[in-house]
């Protein structure tokens, strides 16, 4: 892979994260008038749409074996992954999900270090996952230490990263088949739309139309279905074809820095002298992890 390629897909990678770190903001936005389901189900069918859009071929059929990767990824990376983690906020503080959630790196280099030839764990990575996790809870709880376990909640999250960790390997063996990354990830979409069909029967689904497309709700639904979805999944797909599954979901560390320089900016929430430090640890642990994976040629 040419050094043009990987400087991009660095650029592609960061660009994802910034996006996915204030979506925080417009899911805050939008829970005042939907509940999670009408949003996770609106952003994606919507990102499916337009990636139709942009790319109207048919990804063709290859075998079952192949497929499997799809729906594999589709229900781990869309339908649980999301789901998990918005019904682990009912039963856990959102500070635990925080943290838990950037402990995905960690899953899926444990994963990818047993299912993928070319990509290992070395102590690099683990001192800067330790680094970062500290940095992360330094962050989230923003000054403010009241950390405590919630079994149900928390097992949900960890949960929701294991999937997240399934989805990145799944991505990075379907990127290795050759499939272009837009159609590869409308398939994606397809399959996580679906899966998530029987959840309409548990969960409270009522979307209201003419609520969306008031002013505010529009605008917010629209940034997390074309940006946060089907921009960012494309972009992130392609990243992980380029840089492999365990250097590019380390940069997920980056994502509570994201959130909370933007709840500064757009919800004028204050940042106290800890949380800067924590962001300086998230930043040094993301260079530390970064030397732990050499990708074989």
């Amino acid at each position: 892979m040419s050094s043009r390629y990987r400087v991009a897909a660095y650029v592609s990678t960061l660009l994802t994260v910034l996006i996915w770190g204030t979506t925080f903001i417009s899911t805050k936005v939008l829970l005042n008038d939907f509940n999670p389901l009408d949003i996770l189900f609106t952003r994606f069918l919507i990102g499916y749409v337009v990636l139709w859009m942009v790319y109207p071929r048919v990804v063709e059929f290859r075998t079952w074996r192949i497929e499997v990767l799809f729906i594999l990824a589709g229900f781990c990376g869309v339908t649980l992954y999301f789901l998990l983690e918005n019904i682990a906020l009912t039963y856990t503080y959102a500070s635990n999900v925080g943290i838990i959630a950037s402990t995905a790196p960690f899953f899926t280099a444990i994963l990818a270090h047993f299912f993928l030839k070319n990509e290992r764990i070395n102590p690099s990575f683990i001192i800067g996952f330790i680094i970062a996790i500290f940095g992360i809870s330094l962050i989230t709880f923003n000054g403010s230490f009241t950390l405590k376990l919630n079994p149900l909640g928390d097992l949900l999250a960890v949960l929701a990263c294991i999937c997240w960790a399934v989805y990145s390997i799944a991505m990075r063996k379907i990127s290795e088949l050759g499939y272009p990354s837009i159609g590869s990830t409308r398939r994606v979409f397809f399959y996580g739309l679906l899966l998530m069909a029987p959840a309409f029967l548990f969960l409270d689904f009522q979307l209201n139309l003419q609520l969306i497309v008031e002013g505010r709700n529009l605008f917010n639904i629209l940034y997390l279905g074309l940006g946060a979805s089907a921009l960012c999944f494309v972009t992130w797909g392609w990243s992980v074809g380029v840089l492999g599954a365990v250097k590019t979901s380390s940069y997920i560390y980056l994502v509570p820095v994201v959130t909370v320089t933007g709840s500064s900016f757009f919800l004028n929430e204050k940042i106290t002298s800890t949380a800067l430090l924590g962001v300086l640890l998230t930043i040094v642990g993301l260079f530390v992890s970064e030397k732990r994976v050499k990708i074989k040629k």
